[in-house]
């Protein structure tokens, strides 16, 4: 498996410009995923096709049969998950670059003491990102993305594989002769991996879900807030 650092760089940056569950996650794919994806799960599979054992000489069947029973190994599913689920943060992360970046001339600016030149809204003065505005529409769009990635990834893995590693499958594809039994190598060990990586899924879908209702319930002006403030705006004439 690759290296992991530029992708965990990219993702460091983006703990500055999220909320708190927003962090959360951002740890559960730095320390359950990335790193035990690196440290326990590639070791435990290894090069799976060639500890497969079927009960045929036949060349080329055992690699058929592993092809048909795994069309793409749990590791590399994994890793195309874990980066499919990241991009949509990256996305979210250009653009909170991109506004900072055009924040920052606008207090240039400030300082020259130019006219008519607008107020920063989405950061302060210590370049801190505010989520609100076109920067919460993105970062909700972002969520959504992932809770649909992050969704669709767990069906595929259920439709691909189950959620159990089973110990022996029967292949009957050709150039195997007949009907062939083949078996895994340590399918317990693997199954408790897989196990664990669809509950840090869930767990990470979870927080994603929060995170939506969190910014939705705190984000958004209160139903009489508007009203009130008119009220008093022509209380004062």
């Amino acid at each position: 498996m690759g290296d992991w650092g530029f992708l965990s760089k990219l993702l460091d940056k983006v703990q500055s410009h999220s909320t708190v569950i927003g962090k959360i996650w951002m740890s559960v794919l730095f320390l359950f995923r990335i790193m035990v994806l690196g440290a326990g799960a590639e070791s435990v599979w290894g090069d799976e096709q060639s500890n497969l054992v079927c009960n045929t000489q036949q060349p080329g069947c055992e690699n058929v049969c592993y092809d048909w029973q795994f069309p793409i190994s749990h590791i590399r599913f994994w890793v195309l998950q874990i980066i499919f689920v990241s991009t949509p943060t990256l996305v979210y992360l250009g653009h909170a670059m991109h506004v900072i970046h055009k924040e920052n001339k606008l207090r240039d600016k400030i300082e020259k003491h130019l006219e008519n030149v607008k107020t920063p809204k989405y950061t302060d003065d210590k370049g801190k990102v505010k989520i609100r505005g076109n920067l919460l529409g993105s970062y909700l769009t972002q969520l959504f993305f992932k809770i649909i990635l992050e969704l669709g990834f767990i069906v595929g893995q259920y439709y691909l594989y189950g959620f159990v590693m089973i110990p022996e499958f029967s292949c009957s594809r050709a150039p195997c002769p007949l009907t062939v039994v083949c078996y895994m190598s340590r399918p317990t060990e693997k199954t408790i991996f897989i196990i664990f990586m669809l509950a840090v899924a869930c767990l990470s879908l979870l927080l994603s879900v929060m995170e939506v209702f969190y910014l939705l319930c705190t984000r958004t002006p209160e139903p009489g807030h508007s009203s009130r403030h008119r009220v008093a705006s022509s209380s004062v004439f």
